[in-house]
């Protein structure tokens, strides 16, 4: 692990030195900055995420960790005796930190498994719509006469794109939350 004050990162972050200093920390399973200002804040993880082309995750509990919640690209917050701004500026809140495993590891997998079915069920649903058209237009002889009324696509469109995702969404869970609590290395399966 590598632990870096502000001092520090004000010289590490010059550009002479970024190369350098990202390359330290890849080797690092950890890296943690304390006393560091807001503008660090951002621009080190903005460097991260820019330079070695990383998916980042900021957790912030106050208003001093706004600007870094907000360049990453999923930003948390935790609600506490700091205030709320951390939170509103957040894609996700937490009450306290110790939710953060449960909030990646097992809501994240769900979602990814929700989103990965529900893409697929979209191009299902728009290639059997679509299909059903080609062979209509040589039955008609390419006429452009109308297969359906509007009211039956608009209802068309309404059932199938609208009622599954919202039960899919709400019922579907692949694993149960203890599995995926005790198993960490799922949630890479899901990737």
């Amino acid at each position: 692990g590598l632990v870096i004050d502000g001092r520090t990162l004000e010289h590490v972050l010059h550009d002479s030195l970024q190369n350098i200093f990202l390359e330290l920390t890849e080797k690092c399973r950890a890296v943690v900055c304390c006393q560091a200002t807001p503008l660090q804040k951002s621009v080190l993880v903005r460097l991260v995420r820019n330079k070695l082309k990383a998916v980042t995750l900021a957790v912030g509990d106050g208003a001093n960790d706004v600007s870094m919640i907000q360049v990453a690209d999923t930003g948390v917050g935790i609600s506490g005796q700091e205030g709320m701004q951390a939170v509103m500026a957040s894609d996700f809140a937490i009450s306290q930190f110790r939710h953060l495993r449960k909030l990646l590891l097992v809501h994240g997998h769900w979602c990814y498994t929700r989103l990965t079915n529900m893409v697929l069920y979209f191009f299902y649903k728009n290639v059997a719509y679509v299909n059903l058209l080609f062979w209509y237009q040589f039955f008609c002889g390419f006429s452009g006469t109308s297969m359906t009324d509007y009211w039956i696509l608009i209802l068309f469109n309404l059932l199938f794109t609208s009622v599954p995702p919202i039960v899919y969404g709400v019922l579907d869970k692949d694993m149960s939350a203890e599995i995926l609590m005790q198993l960490p290395q799922l949630y890479l399966m899901s990737q």
